[in-house]
């Protein structure tokens, strides 16, 4: 996994664990939902290098 892309994964899910405690923490459903996808977006990020690096092996 490059740096700069496992970076970028771990940055989307920190905000994205972000947003989704604040929408909690105030009741709004549209910014937990936002942080829940964010999560996702770096999870699924983070899932794509490690296969690029599994492949290169």
């Amino acid at each position: 996994m490059t740096a700069s892309e496992k970076a970028k994964a771990k940055t989307e899910q920190a905000v994205g664990k972000v947003k989704e405690a604040a929408g909690r923490a105030v009741g709004n459903e549209r910014l937990t939902a936002e942080g829940r996808a964010e999560q996702v977006k770096g999870d699924a990020r983070q899932a794509k290098e490690k296969i690029k690096d599994a492949g290169k092996r």
